[in-house]
């Protein structure tokens, strides 16, 4: 997919989610979820070092994210984002690479057959893993420049209307 449709798609994802600055990772996991009917789980965990720092796991019923609990806030939402990137370009999990250890701890009672189905995703290509980073990289840039230009929206849902009606309307857009 070209980076242009990433863009895209980027947007019209955020937009429809109803994501405003400043960007909550955690709020577009369990919003994204909520919209493909499918609960995305976030699992901390502290992966080993040298090695992968995170994983989407696919099961029958859910979607997990494995990421490094043992890193700053800021790299863990980076690598959830890399991961989110892999589900919103329609990446399988699957391929080839025999399963690794590093995930046989923090996967135990998940599905048998997702540890399996996950485990191979190492053996994506290069396009694949240049896809899941530039989403990633596109919602960061995004958030970050939004972050500090426009102002936060208000509690009350009145207010929220006047700042909508008044305010600037670059958001995602």
């Amino acid at each position: 997919m070209k980076e242009r449709e990433l863009r895209r798609r980027c947007r019209r994802l955020l937009n429809d989610l109803d994501i405003s600055p400043p960007l909550d990772v955690v709020q577009l996991c369990e919003r994204l979820g909520v919209s493909r009917a499918r609960p995305i789980r976030l699992m901390p965990y502290p992966l080993e070092v040298p090695g992968p720092f995170g994983c989407w796991i696919a099961t029958g019923s859910a979607d997990y994210i494995f990421f490094q609990q043992e890193t700053t806030k800021a790299h863990q939402d980076h690598i959830i984002l890399h991961e989110l990137g892999h589900l919103l370009a329609e990446h399988e999990p699957g391929g080839d690479a025999e399963p690794a250890d590093f995930l046989r701890g923090p996967a135990t009672g998940l599905e048998d057959d997702a540890v399996h189905r996950a485990l191979r995703r190492t053996s994506y290509d290069e396009a694949h893993e240049w896809e899941a980073e530039t989403v990633a990289t596109i919602i960061l840039e995004w958030a970050s420049v939004l972050n500090y230009t426009i102002p936060r929206r208000a509690a009350d849902h009145d207010l929220r209307r006047i700042q909508g009606v008044l305010g600037d309307h670059q958001g995602w857009l």
